[in-house]
């Protein structure tokens, strides 16, 4: 028994007649009496009964009729959700990521990249970098972001990496003198206190060096794991902070214009944060995971090329 022959059953049952089911299933009236012939002669039995000028199902073929309906319907539905599946409107998308932009920055794009497309499920998961490197090796998530410099093997040919870099801006509490100055320099903030990430992190090391060379003090007053938290400290005027512009576009999406207490000023000498989008080498990506990243590299682009102002 197979799909052709079910098919060419419930349309002659429904339409009585094996000329208007040919119609309809755009074949030969022979062709369909061939179909329903094989049906009866595997079956052992008919199906139908001619009653003047048309047929009508025999009483054993009610039972056949249920379920060729029920698997009819189930092949239209298995069609349907593999249509909507190569149109990335239904899926599930596995993201794991450095702890940072899990808060703004990927349920931002995410959001913005569901839209309409409420069949697609999305799981979102806070890792270290090194675990975020870990987890796509081992093959188990659609797509990794991490802190380049803070993995170990970047030879693991279990993954691929695509490094964006990301130059980093000081955020100044926005009734300070400094928003005067068009760019900072560690002079500007010699002995100011700092609201900085963990003393190991690649940012925190460049800057501090930054410190050093010129025989300046370097004050981490405030230490956190990501940049988000730290804006509180800035908008309260207790410390400046030294942030790559993935963070200072978090602050900006969050932050309505008339709600701001930041401003970003170019820190000079240049402080670099390099990240990678990482995807595993031997798990296809879906196409709504490949859609995906296209999207999300294409942000982290115009992220890169972005120019931040006061009018921003």
């Amino acid at each position: 028994m197979n799909l052709k022959q079910l098919r060419a059953f419930t349309e002659v049952v429904k339409t009585g007649s094996v000329s208007e089911a040919a119609r309809r299933l755009h074949r030969s009236q022979p062709a369909v009496s061939a179909v329903i012939a094989s049906l009866e002669d595997e079956l052992g039995m008919s199906l139908f009964i001619r009653k003047g000028m048309r047929l009508k199902p025999a009483p054993e073929a009610q039972f056949l009729l249920r379920e060729a309906d029920e698997i009819l319907q189930k092949v239209e539905n298995a069609k349907k959700t593999m249509i909507d599946v190569r149109q990335t409107e239904r899926g599930i998308l596995e993201i794991v990521s450095m702890p940072g932009p899990t808060v703004i920055l990927f349920p931002f794009l995410i959001d913005r990249f569901l839209g309409l497309r409420k069949q697609v499920r999305v799981t979102l998961k806070t890792k270290t970098s090194p675990e975020v490197e870990q987890i796509i090796s081992a093959q188990n998530s659609d797509m990794g972001f991490a802190d380049f410099d803070l993995i170990e093997d970047h030879e693991d040919v279990l993954v691929n990496h695509e490094v964006f870099d990301f130059d980093c801006f000081c955020a100044i509490p926005a009734n300070d003198p400094l928003v005067k100055k068009s760019s900072i320099t560690p002079e500007d903030l010699d002995g100011k206190p700092l609201a900085t990430l963990y003393p190991d992190h690649p940012t925190t090391i460049q800057v501090r060096q930054a410190f050093e060379s010129l025989d300046l003090t370097f004050d981490s007053y405030f230490c956190a794991q990501y940049f988000i938290p730290l804006f509180t400290f800035v908008e309260r005027g207790s410390a400046y902070s030294v942030m790559d512009r993935m963070s200072v576009q978090c602050y900006l999406w969050q932050k309505e214009k008339e709600a701001r207490k930041i401003v970003f000023r170019p820190f000079v000498p240049e402080v670099v944060l390099r990240t990678s989008i990482i995807t595993p080498t031997y798990r296809p990506m879906s196409m709504l995971a490949q859609k995906f990243h296209t999207e999300f590299r294409q942000a982290l682009s115009e992220i890169q090329n972005r120019e931040y102002s006061d009018e921003n």
